[in-house]
């Protein structure tokens, strides 16, 4: 197969197709608009002319998988694979893991396509090849994983470096030997039959960065707590509506109270309750078990993502369990942990969120893996601001492992 033409930017091979370097455009490297052509503006183009898409990648993010997904719609792609090959080995992080998932499904669903991951080892490639509507195949090779179409913070001034391919030969041979290879059921599988095998990579919880009545300690730390748990623990649920049920105000569903109280009147007239409030209603059945925290009697807690802070008891029959000092800081803590994960979307303003979109149901817990917390009392104690020692205890809301 030989050239027969060739210009300082690109080869065209004698069946009519280019190779062709793709840049980054992130000043201060030079970029010529007129000459050269990004990384993003091919994949694009080349999206817009498929029926088919392959991508064979080592990462990916919540706001790639998020574009993808425009991307399919918009163009009507009638089949697509994304193969990520990092994670299994490595971990993955939460929000990209429950993005994953949802995509999967709906893709699945709808015989589009899956989302498989490398399962024997560490694939670091990236391959994009592209099935035109008129029947030719178009790659793009090179450093660029799937963020390259929507780039955050992380990415943002991140060059990548790539090359387009349309030559059908090399193009043949890399469908073969790596993008069918690692389709292959011993070299990938599908997320959704695997997750539970996947380690996942905690997101930072920022809601509650910046607090003054909460101190942030390191895990080590949280280690040496649980080495000096007691006996004493409790489950407390989370009580939470269906999303079916979310609108439904009638009492039963909880859609108004407890996680969602966010969604109740609003105490002032002129501004709507905080997304972040929450009353974590105890049953009379837990709060009167021996060794239950005594009403108004504050105690540090020390909980499993690395954070301390002062809770108590209170209210008829000792039924609500809350931080002291601040009532937004529980729901930073459980609202936080699953907007991190991917799970929800914060409401800047509950009263505009007339569909509830922003309530916690029982599809989100269950997808987190919890929807109970647990709190369990240690020998420790901790001095206060006023020089008195309070016990620890350890609240924990981590998924539960399979067994």
């Amino acid at each position: 197969m030989g050239v027969y033409y060739m210009n300082e930017y690109s080869a065209y091979t004698d069946d009519g197709y280019q190779i062709k370097i793709l840049y980054s455009d992130i000043p201060p490297v030079p970029f010529d608009e007129s000459t050269q052509e990004t990384v993003v503006s091919c994949f694009s183009k080349l999206i817009s002319l498929s029926k088919k898409v392959e991508l064979l990648v080592g990462y990916v993010s919540k706001a790639s998988l998020e574009e993808i997904e425009c991307l399919v719609e918009k163009h009507r792609i009638e089949y697509i694979c994304l193969n990520i090959g990092m994670y299994f080995i490595e971990g993955m992080p939460e929000n990209v893991f429950h993005e994953a998932l949802r995509l999967d499904k709906k893709w699945r669903e709808t015989n589009l396509g899956e989302i498989r991951l490398v399962t024997p080892l560490k694939y670091h490639g990236k391959s994009f090849m592209f099935y035109g509507k008129d029947g030719k195949k178009h790659g793009i090779i090179g450093s660029s994983n799937l963020s390259v179409i929507k780039p955050d913070a992380s990415t943002l001034r991140q060059y990548e470096f790539c090359v387009y391919c349309g030559v059908q030969k090399l193009l043949d041979e890399e469908e073969q030997n790596i993008i069918e290879v690692f389709k292959r059921p011993s070299f990938s599988a599908n997320i959704t039959e695997i997750k539970d095998r996947i380690t996942l990579i905690r997101q930072p919880n920022v809601s509650l960065k910046g607090n003054d009545n909460i101190r942030e300690i390191p895990i080590s730390n949280i280690d040496i707590y649980k080495k000096n748990k007691t006996a004493v623990s409790f489950t407390l649920p989370l009580k939470v509506p269906s999303y079916a049920d979310r609108l439904t105000d009638d009492g039963r569903h909880f859609t108004k109270s407890n996680i969602n109280v966010c969604y109740a009147a609003p105490r002032n007239k002129n501004k709507n309750r905080d997304w972040y409030e929450v009353q974590l209603t105890v049953a009379k059945e837990i709060t009167r078990i021996e060794g239950y925290p005594e009403k108004n009697k504050p105690f540090f807690v020390v909980t499993d993502d690395g954070f301390m802070f002062k809770a108590h008891t209170t209210s008829d029959g000792n039924k609500q369990f809350s931080a002291v000092g601040d009532e937004l800081i529980m729901g930073r803590w459980i609202k936080g942990r699953l907007a991190a994960a991917g799970l929800i979307v914060p409401q800047n303003d509950t009263g505009k969120d007339t569909e509830r979109q922003g309530a916690i149901t029982e599809e989100i817990l269950k997808e987190y893996g919890r929807d109970c917390i647990r709190i369990t009392k240690t020998t420790d104690k901790a001095l206060d601001k006023d020089g008195s020692l309070l016990d620890v205890w350890l609240i924990s809301m981590e998924k539960e492992k399979q067994v």
